[in-house]
């Protein structure tokens, strides 16, 4: 990374080229950096793209010292539940049953392609990002959070010791529980023989995040093999969420 210290300021894409800026981010993450593939991927233009992006918020994170093509350097993908009806769904029904969330009556916000520029990572940047999604939660009175998260690689096994974990530890409350189309189980280890410092090393930085802030996870894994990824589906329900830290990512940066 440049030595120059960042500028961060979040926004939501108002326009074509901020949409564009966010797929080439998510081009760099998804497929160049972990492998990722799919029909409406545009490797000449470098672009990470699908049907659902034009009726999706995005939110992004932007570092105004670097030159305008290269100012988004995080993204978020947004829908809220009184939008769905217009894209026909959510993303994530295709990979989970989301009816018990649906029946639950209350408003819900679907999150997904959640990415960062590698030379932020490890900062403060994914607190900026996750201070702008607090920002909108509140602002749309959201009440429960999901999306699918990932797992690079499509391995079960080599997955068993995270997976188990969180099946464990974090199985979602049945009234608001998604459960897999294309069921994985994830309790392949008894849960007195996990190795627990193995399970949370296993377990990426973004899913561990929501877990420190009251989130759970959904029945059974995903197999994602166009984008080489063993998903999770998370749930937060901001009625459960851990006090203290929702008010540390909740302090407005927007």
């Amino acid at each position: 990374m440049s030595r120059i210290e960042p500028r961060f300021s979040l926004r939501l894409a108002s326009c074509e080229d901020d949409l564009l800026r966010a797929q080439r981010l998510r081009y760099e993450v998804f497929v160049a950096e972990l492998g990722g593939d799919g029909p409406m991927v545009d490797h000449s233009q470098r672009r990470e793209t699908d049907a659902f992006d034009p009726f999706y918020d995005h939110l992004l994170l932007c570092d105004d010292a670097r030159p305008e093509e290269e100012r988004v350097i995080g993204a978020y993908r947004l829908l809220r539940s009184d939008s769905a009806a217009a894209v026909g769904g959510f993303y994530g029904a295709a990979e989970y049953d989301l009816a018990p969330l649906m029946r639950s009556g209350r408003k819900l916000l679907e999150l997904g392609r959640s990415c960062l520029h590698p030379d932020y990572r490890g900062g403060s940047a994914m607190h900026h990002l996750w201070s702008g999604l607090a920002d909108y939660v509140r602002r749309h009175e959201i009440e429960v959070l999901f999306g699918v998260a990932s797992f690079h690689g499509t391995r079960i096994a080599a997955l068993a010791q995270p997976l188990s974990f969180l099946h464990h530890r974090y199985l979602a409350p049945e009234e608001i529980r998604p459960v897999s189309r294309r069921f994985e189980p994830m309790d392949l280890v008894a849960d007195d023989a996990i190795d627990r410092l193995a399970a949370i090393r296993g377990i990426p930085s973004l899913i561990k995040a929501y877990l420190r802030l009251g989130g759970h996870v959904g029945h059974g894994a995903y197999l994602d093999t166009a984008f080489n990824t063993t998903d999770v589906c998370l749930v937060l329900d901001t009625a459960r969420m851990n006090p203290k830290l929702a008010t540390l990512y909740g302090r407005g940066v927007v």
